[in-house]
């Protein structure tokens, strides 16, 4: 394995362990200080210290051990966490992914940016009264213990299975002076039971030389995941039961000694992992490539279907019947593959905090984030996307929402402020929700405003939905100057703009004075989805069946013309504009008159509803999406093609795409013109 990959692998397990950083921080934040959320938060610290040690970067090294200096008093109870020590792990988490950053890009970090907050951490941890402790020294001046040290060593069943070794770890210890030790043998089970890769021996050794505590921890660098790990200073006496290391002692059968006695819990700096799932990294243009070929699997198994449905079911039924199953396994087949691509929203979600940390710092305001359904998996590609649209919203809600301290307390309400981001899966597609307790959307300032740069005509009148689509508009912006936070009305058209991109919607519900609610609604997955086939004329379309609402055959007096918006349909009080899709894509031979056809209604962002007219109604299927824009170019109202059972190209709508165009449903009274005969 080269170097760089090695390197590469580093940054990709510190950033997971700079997740797992902040959600343990997220968890002391709201007074959750028990034993395993200090002790993960240590591990992931110890953790990205050891790998960077491994590969030189000093800086990271030094801040990471002055981390390592408190956690360690905070973790064995000498000091309690206050809001500024966490506040202060914060920052130097913050600090600890700059210098990644900077190593992983090859460029270097600003000078003295970690210096300030390694000194605050020492300065901590000195200032308790505490005698100072061998782990609390930095590297250089790492203090050794005078009578040596007692390790108790007690590995997880799966660590032979990582390929850990017990008798590497004595041999290395032995480097650092004379060492004994004595097994536990008492979670041995009986031979029919026993596992052989199963680890079940634990071990007592003892140091008897004096020897800095971090060259101790330093040898079990590597399986402090795999095990549980006790250090304390070594006493004047040893047990009886010790005796001199050597390789034919490191596995005793069971019995032969009792087991070593253990000492009060308070004694002990208990280091513990949790059990990991086993997992496996792949690279991500293998699982892409995989994907495509369950793709075309799929659609020559409905190829192969569709031509078996043409013969006599007589005929061979052994060969239906086998199609059906295939079609079956094929759908559970590539569910589990897709399964592959998706990951947790937490990876973006855990960017936020810091953002709105620095962002309140920088306006002078006192937001709190509060985080839900982070667990929630979708499609990695659409994760990847989703970070700069909720960057946007955040920015907005904090400089646009939230007010400052002594006007929310003016206006009766607490004065630290309220956003929360939460996650969900609702029928087939992925809701993010970003609201705010702000002030909400002015309305009567944005009208003004867009009045004013010409959006709107002046004596044009709109309703609040109509006017809250207005800050979505290119180039709007209701900040009175220009800062380096916002004022340059760039940012919700990019919002809206990639969320469309990524075949999904974006809502906004706004309440003066109470604040404002973003909902975006995305699919799961873009390889496939669930498709409404629909013919027109000769031409087959797919209808995504998330944006359907319901599909119906209209009455003749219920359909209308209205002047300069073509045809309308009165359902249940409101007016829903058609749109023939045989017109917007040129199809000849197809139904022109909508009482002859099928509507079916579908959803839109900036139109409401809207009926599509179709012909015929052909099936529901899934279907595998091949992008259009990447093979052959950009086409209006198109959101890619995928191949049917047939073999014919059929092309995939984009709702948003055709509803852009179209005056949103309205429920005011519309005086309708008789039906052109």
């Amino acid at each position: 394995m080269s170097f760089d990959h090695l390197r590469a692998t580093y940054f990709e397990e510190c950033a997971e362990l700079l997740e797992s950083a902040y959600a343990q921080l997220a968890a002391l934040a709201q007074g959750r200080e028990d034993a395993d959320t200090v002790h993960a938060l240590f591990r992931a610290i110890h953790s990205i210290k050891g790998g960077g040690g491994a590969f030189g970067f000093g800086r990271l090294v030094g801040l990471a051990h002055a981390m390592e200096t408190l956690l360690d008093l905070l973790r064995d109870g000498t000091i309690a966490f206050t809001p500024e020590l966490v506040t202060l792990m914060l920052r130097g988490t913050d600090a600890l992914a700059d210098l990644l950053a900077a190593e992983r890009d090859g460029a270097a970090a600003p000078p003295g940016l970690e210096a300030e907050l390694t000194e605050a951490f020492l300065a901590a941890a000195a200032g308790t009264g505490a005698p100072a402790s061998p782990a609390a020294a930095p590297p250089a001046a790492a203090a050794a213990c005078d009578t040596g040290w007692r390790l108790r060593f007690r590995p997880h069943p799966a660590m032979f299975r990582n390929a850990n070794e017990p008798l590497l770890l004595v041999r290395e210890l032995r480097r650092l002076g004379p060492v004994t030790v004595a097994a536990d043998a008492s979670r041995l089970p009986p031979l029919e039971r026993l596992e052989a890769e199963d680890a079940y021996i634990a071990w007592t050794f003892e140091l008897t030389e004096p020897a800095p505590r971090d060259k101790v921890e330093e040898v079990f660098e590597f399986v402090i995941d795999d095990c549980e790990l006790e250090i304390e200073p070594l006493a004047a006496e040893s047990p009886v039961d010790l005796v001199p290391a050597s390789p034919s002692d490191i596995v005793a059968p069971s019995g032969e000694r009792p087991p070593p006695t253990r000492p009060p819990a308070e004694a002990a700096s208990p280091v513990r992992a949790e059990a990991a799932a086993p997992s496996v990294r792949v690279d991500v243009s293998k699982i892409d490539r995989l994907v495509n070929l369950v793709g075309e699997l799929v659609i020559n198994q409905a190829m192969l279907l569709q031509h078996a449905s043409i013969l006599p079911a007589d005929l061979c039924p052994g060969l239906i019947n086998g199609l059906e199953t295939l079609a079956q396994h094929s759908r559970e087949l590539q569910e589990g593959v897709m399964a592959i691509r998706t990951q947790p929203v937490k990876s973006v979600f855990a960017r936020m905090p810091r953002l709105v940390r620095e962002l309140s710092a920088q306006l002078g305001k006192d937001v709190r984030l509060v985080i839900t359904g982070e667990a929630t998996e979708i499609d990695k590609t659409v994760v990847e996307q989703l970070a700069d649209p909720l960057t946007h919203l955040l920015r907005n809600a904090l400089d646009h929402g939230i007010e400052t301290p002594d006007a929310r307390e003016a206006a009766g309400k607490p004065r630290q402020g309220t956003v929360h981001l939460g996650a969900e899966q609702r029928s087939g597609r992925i809701v993010i929700e970003l609201s705010d307790d702000g002030r909400g959307i002015d309305r009567a300032r944005v009208l003004a405003r867009a009045r004013e740069r010409g959006l709107v005509a002046a004596d044009a009148a709109l309703s609040e939905a109509e006017i809250d689509e207005l800050i979505f508009l290119p180039s709007f912006s209701t900040a009175a100057t220009v800062s380096a936070v916002s004022g340059r009305g760039v940012g919700m058209d990019v919002v809206r703009r990639n969320i469309q991109a990524l075949g999904g919607r974006i809502t906004l519900e706004s309440r003066f004075g109470q604040g404002s609610r973003f909902v975006l609604s995305l699919p799961l997955t873009l390889a496939v989805l669930d498709g409404l086939v629909v013919a027109v004329g000769s031409e087959a379309y797919i209808v995504p069946i998330s944006a359907i609402v319901e599909s119906l055959r209209p009455h003749v007096e219920d359909i209308h013309a209205v002047p300069g918006r073509g045809n309308v349909l009165a359902l249940r009080g409101a007016y829903i504009p058609l749109l023939p899709l045989h017109a917007r894509f040129g199809v000849p031979g197809a139904v022109t008159d909508p009482s002859c056809g099928i509507v079916v209604i579908v959803e839109t962002d900036h139109a409401g509803r809207l009926g599509l007219m179709v012909d015929e109604l052909v099936g529901q299927q899934q279907v595998v999406v091949k992008s259009i824009e990447a093979n052959y170019g950009q086409i209006g109202g198109v959101g890619g093609a995928t191949i049917l059972g047939d073999g014919r190209v059929a092309l995939i709508l984009d709702i948003p795409g055709l509803g852009a165009g179209v005056p949103p449903t309205t429920t005011r009274t519309i005086q309708p013109q008789p039906a052109l005969q």
